[in-house]
């Protein structure tokens, strides 16, 4: 069965730091890439950042980019991400999900076609 569960989530004031975590669980790791994703109340999904397992290769948003830092414990299948500085404007429920690795580098842009997905973790950041 496959799994991706997502932790890290909290609450924290503006210019603090979360690591998100995502554990991933089968499927061949290697092979795929890793997206985070969040959703905002009211606003529509947004990619934030990919990372494929099987080259490094990482992608991301360009509201994100400079604060946040994804990476990946490959022993562990699991994908991190390091979010720095946050402001209000990151509140969102943070989701991971994966698709293969071939795929990655439309992670981003390509929500849709991703092909597992995580439950969620909610992200809450005051001014």
């Amino acid at each position: 069965e496959v799994q991706l569960v997502e932790s890290g989530g909290g609450l924290v004031q503006a210019g603090g730091s979360l690591r998100l975590s995502c554990a991933a669980s089968g499927f061949t790791f290697d092979d795929y890439a890793i997206g985070w994703f969040r959703q905002a109340p009211g606003k529509e999904r947004e990619g934030v950042s990919c990372l494929s397992s099987s080259d490094g290769s990482t992608y991301y948003a360009d509201s994100v980019k400079g604060r946040f830092t994804i990476s990946s414990d490959n022993a562990k299948n699991t994908v991190y991400l390091q979010m720095n500085s946050l402001k209000p404007e990151d509140t969102a429920a943070y989701y991971c999900a994966a698709t293969l690795a071939s795929r990655s580098y439309y992670c981003l842009t390509d929500a849709d076609g991703m092909d597992y997905w995580g439950k969620g973790t909610l992200v809450t950041v005051s001014s």
